[in-house]
């Protein structure tokens, strides 16, 4: 017989959950052996059921998308990690695929095509929608000059900011950030405030990009 891939649903929507459940479980070769509403239970749920392929959202409470991914992947037996988000900015790509998913799907993609990824990722072969591609490939070649710009910028930054600009990039809140780095988070803010204003970015997501663009996250 052949191998049925066996697939965790992760998401805070449990409506979400129903709709991938009844789409995934008609499909042949495939069966959803469990659910989860959040990263934290998705941790739970994969030592209980031990999924193939986990289908991960992103914005969840109590424990994130790419926290649970990075969870899961770090495991001696990982299942294989599929994000399925209505979020494609750069920042949740970039750390999705760093946190080792392998693959980045949005909500509008075609049923068809959700069930191809997840027999596709299931086999070892990576997969993202056509749109993130081609944002990567965009991104890959406006990359060269970035680098060279963003590493120019970064060098008006104290080391100190500097690793709070890291941590930013790696998706730390203030508070990871403080207790990482032995600040206060008052200090934090501070700190990136400081940043905005030397590097004349509006937002935590511009330091993070910039951090990429320099090779440095």
């Amino acid at each position: 017989m052949a191998c049925v891939i066996r697939v965790l649903l992760v998401d805070d929507d449990a409506l979400v959950r129903a709709g991938l459940s009844m789409m995934l479980d008609g499909a042949a070769g495939i069966t959803v052996v469990g659910e989860a509403a959040d990263g934290r239970e998705a941790v739970a749920a994969t030592d209980a059921h031990a999924p193939d392929v986990v289908l991960m959202d992103l914005r969840m409470p109590h424990v994130n998308g790419i926290t649970a991914t990075r969870r899961l992947r770090e495991r001696a037996r990982p299942p294989e990690v599929i994000v399925l988000t209505t979020f494609d900015t750069d920042e949740n790509i970039l750390h999705a695929l760093r946190a080792g998913a392998g693959g980045f799907l949005l909500k509008d993609t075609p049923p068809a095509q959700i069930v191809e990824a997840v027999t596709r990722v299931a086999g070892g072969d990576p997969i993202l929608s056509p749109r993130i591609t081609r944002r990567l490939m965009d991104r890959t070649i406006t990359q060269a000059g970035a680098y060279e710009q963003a590493r120019a910028a970064l060098a008006a930054l104290t080391p100190r900011e500097l690793e709070v600009a890291l941590a930013i990039a790696h998706g730390r809140t203030n508070a990871e950030i403080a207790a990482e780095l032995f600040m206060g988070i008052t200090t934090v803010k501070a700190h990136v405030s400081s940043m905005l204003t030397k590097l004349g970015l509006d937002n935590r997501t511009q330091i993070a990009l910039l951090a990429h663009d320099a090779g440095l996250a």
